[in-house]
């Protein structure tokens, strides 16, 4: 039995490939939802993902997730910036105040379906504009879920994490150790 992580992140396949755990990409081509309560959106989001790909490969196992990022004081959830100008809004709007990381985790196999949802929560320091334009022009926040990056130069302006760490990176491992177990996939 194969397992199949279907993500393009480079940041899940990097915390997948600390676990030794052998697994090949295939990455989802499905749509994924916009609107809605953050642990809603994250759960279908990884459910589509997983069923897009256990569709083409039913007798293994396939691990997908999905991160955003909810500023519960004014209930916006937050995704991937469009543009530079949307990564400095998004800053903007987090800096000085905790938000909320959600990433729902989807595992698909021969013992069916299992969706879960991890939520972190994330206090960012106060920035000036300056910091935060020198931030979004470094390119690291645009392919990120609030645009920035805990395992990178954005991790410098986080004071203070509150659940787990792996998942603000975008996925919980200690939620997907406890997925994985029934398929015998680790220890």
């Amino acid at each position: 039995m194969k397992l199949y992580l279907a993500s393009s992140s480079p940041r899940r396949r990097e915390l997948m490939g600390y676990t030794g755990i052998p697994f090949e990409i295939k990455v989802s081509d499905a749509d994924e939802l916009a609107d809605g309560a953050p642990d809603e959106l994250v759960r279908e989001n990884a459910r589509r993902k997983g069923r897009a790909v256990a569709a083409h490969c039913p007798d293994h196992v396939v691990l997908s997730a999905d991160t955003l990022v909810y500023l519960p004081d004014e209930q916006t959830v937050l995704g991937k910036p469009r543009d530079k100008e949307d990564a400095v809004r998004m800053l903007k709007s987090m800096q000085g105040k905790w938000h909320e990381v959600y990433t729902g985790v989807c595992v698909i196999g021969p013992l069916g379906e299992d969706v879960r949802v991890d939520v972190a929560k994330v206090l960012f320091d106060p920035l000036t504009d300056e910091t935060i334009r020198q931030y979004v022009d470094t390119n690291e926040p645009m392919d990120k879920a609030g645009s920035y990056a805990l395992q990178g130069v954005g991790g410098m302006f986080v004071r203070r994490i509150e659940g787990s760490y792996s998942c603000v990176i975008g996925l919980p491992m200690a939620t997907v150790r406890d997925m994985l177990m029934p398929y015998s996939l680790i220890f």
